[in-house]
């Protein structure tokens, strides 16, 4: 079966008089979450740095690329399939890492996991994660999992995360550049929320030997002081290029680097031996005024597409935004916040509606852009013109 022919599965059901439990137009789910969940919770996945001004960027410098469709192809027959990092998979979408899941719904990693490995989609876990990624290793069964690595300070407690991740079947390691501190996110400070406090999003730190052999006291009887270890080396600010070298000493897989914006750090990764860099600017939650990630896309593109996957977040709503990524140069899209929203409000069925809407829409949009796959999208499909 096309991706496309969800839409006729729905269309079949409502002859029975069901209708979708979640909307089709993801671009509503975040306004749903938002009535669902409490400020906290919300705020925490939907904010975004300073004022919001480079999550609205995002969406802009997407909603400016216009796609100009062609007549007359045959696109009876349509291949979404392609290799990411080495790997095949039945589309160029992944799930992005999103951390502390729990504060969602308590099917948390485990039912995202689950809802993109029944689809084939490849899951990014986070360090950040409400599980340990050994259990949604398990929940994943053998779906294509990668995982995201927040470097933290303690390089023994970085050595085991590797090893962990490799055991478990993870085979490739993203490695987030552009939280080196938390950022000023006023949705967070107006209600003075942050999970990792109350120990959520910590469950791969405190169930790691390393991070363990720190404590004076075991987790569980003094999680206060747990808590503090975890703040004090969760991220490093003095990490730069020449310590990219222990990455590759101990990961044996493709090493990713996420939060890359300019060409002449694509080309630094390129040159320290990674093998892809994610395109990102955190989905406009680090650096407020910061350049959108579409429009800082082509340019790595251009700098390394020849050398390394070049992958692509931030600003990722609906399957015509990912065609439009893959048409300024991305190799393949990350998606966040839209799963997110969906597991918030339908648990794992809800993950599997969005990943199911995204591509059967990306795959119409190829359709009937007159593509019959990803890989002949070019720039010279897109036009630019003012916002919608």
């Amino acid at each position: 079966m096309a991706w496309a022919d969800f839409q006729y599965e729905i269309y079949l059901n409502g002859m029975t008089g069901a209708v979708p439990r979640l909307p089709t137009d993801l671009t509503r789910l975040e306004e749903l979450t938002a009535r669902r969940l409490g400020p906290g919770p919300v705020g925490y996945v939907a904010g975004s740095a300073g004022d919001g001004s480079t999550a609205r960027a995002n969406r802009a410098a997407l909603a400016r690329r216009r796609i100009v469709p062609r007549m007359l192809r045959d696109v009876r027959e349509r291949d979404l399939s392609c290799e990411l990092l080495g790997r095949p998979v039945p589309a160029p979408v992944a799930l992005a890492p999103v951390g502390v899941l729990s504060i969602l719904h308590p099917g948390a990693e485990p039912a995202a996991a689950r809802a993109a490995a029944a689809r084939g989609v490849p899951y990014v876990l986070s360090s950040a994660s409400s599980t340990p990624m050994e259990v949604v290793a398990e929940a994943m069964g053998e779906g294509e999992r990668w995982f995201q690595l927040y470097w933290p300070k303690d390089v023994e407690v970085a050595r085991s995360f590797l090893r962990r991740a490799e055991a478990a079947g993870f085979t490739a390691l993203f490695v987030t550049l552009d939280t080196p501190l938390l950022s000023w996110r006023p949705r967070d400070l107006d209600q003075a929320y942050l999970p990792f406090l109350h120990g959520v999003g910590t469950a791969n730190y405190f169930s790691d030997p390393a991070f363990r052999a720190g404590l004076a006291k075991p987790v569980e009887e003094d999680p206060n002081a747990a808590v503090m270890h975890f703040v004090s080396m969760f991220a490093d600010p003095g990490k730069t290029w020449p310590d990219l070298a222990f990455l590759r000493e101990n990961w044996a897989g493709p090493i990713v680097l996420k939060g890359i914006l300019h060409p002449d750090d694509a080309h630094a990764a390129a040159e320290a031996g990674m093998d892809g860099v994610v395109v990102s600017n955190h989905g406009g939650q680090q650096v407020a005024g910061a350049v959108a990630a579409a429009d800082a896309l082509p340019g790595v593109a251009d700098a390394v597409g020849d050398r390394l996957t070049v992958l692509f977040d931030s600003g990722i709503r609906t399957g015509d935004d990912i065609a439009k990524a893959l048409a300024l140069g991305a190799d393949g899209v990350l998606v966040g916040r839209p799963y997110a929203y969906g597991l918030a409000l339908d648990g794992e069925q809800g993950v599997d509606h969005v990943i199911r809407c995204l591509l059967a829409e990306l795959d119409l949009t190829l359709a009937l852009s007159g593509h019959a796959t990803p890989g002949t999208l070019s720039r010279a499909d897109l036009t630019e013109g003012p916002e919608v």
